[in-house]
C-alpha cells in the first residue's frame, strides 16, 4: 500500500511537470511564461521614460495573483522590458506603469537622447513619444538608432543653462 501510493504520487508529480511545461515550450515571441504582451508604450519626458504596458495573463494564474500576491508579475514584467533600473508605480492583472529615471542622456539645455534599447520578447505594438515626434513599430524586439528631443519644460533648459554657467564659472 505505501508503495503504491508513493508510485501514484511519483506520477502525479511527472504529470504536473508535464503540463507545465508544454505552456512554456509552446509560447509565442510575444509570450513571457503567462504574460503575453498586447502594447509597450514608452513616453520620453525629460530625461526620464515613463512605460505602460498592456498585457494578458492565463485565467489559470489569476488565482494565484490573490493568494501570493503580484510579486511574480512584477518581476516578470522587469525582466521582458529589460531596464534594471526600473521603478514600478502601477501594476493590475491587465496593465502596469513603471519609470525609468535617467533612461535618456543629457547634453545640456533641455536637449535629449533616448538610446537604443533591446526588450527580451517581441513587442507587437511599441510606441516612443517624445515631446517633439512618435515612433511606432511592430513585432519587435528592439527600438533601433535611438531618438533625439527636446524638454518642453522651460525651467529645466533654464536650470540646466544656470548650472552650466556656474560650473563654467568654477572653471576659468
Amino acid at each position: 500500500m505505501y508503495y503504491a501510493m508513493r508510485a501514484y504520487a511519483v506520477v502525479l508529480l511527472i504529470l504536473l511537470t508535464i503540463s507545465l511545461a508544454v505552456p512554456v515550450m509552446a509560447a509565442n515571441e510575444d509570450r513571457y511564461s503567462y504574460i503575453t504582451v498586447q502594447e509597450v508604450q514608452i513616453r520620453l519626458d525629460n530625461g526620464s521614460a515613463i512605460i505602460h504596458v498592456n498585457y494578458k495573463v492565463e485565467e489559470g494564474t489569476r488565482f494565484i495573483f490573490f493568494l501570493l500576491g503580484k510579486q511574480d508579475l512584477k518581476n516578470k514584467l522587469m525582466k521582458i522590458l529589460n531596464y534594471q533600473d526600473a521603478q514600478m508605480k502601477r501594476i493590475d492583472l491587465s496593465s502596469a506603469d513603471f519609470t525609468v529615471e535617467d533612461a535618456a542622456l543629457s547634453y545640456g539645455n533641455g536637449i535629449y537622447w533616448y538610446p537604443s534599447h533591446t526588450f527580451n520578447i517581441a513587442i507587437p505594438m511599441l510606441s516612443i513619444k517624445s515631446p517633439q515626434a512618435v515612433k511606432n513599430f511592430t513585432m519587435t524586439k528592439e527600438f533601433p538608432g535611438g531618438m533625439g528631443y527636446f524638454a518642453m519644460d522651460p525651467g529645466v533648459i533654464q536650470n540646466e543653462v544656470k548650472n552650466t554657467t556656474i560650473s563654467e564659472k568654477k572653471y576659468r
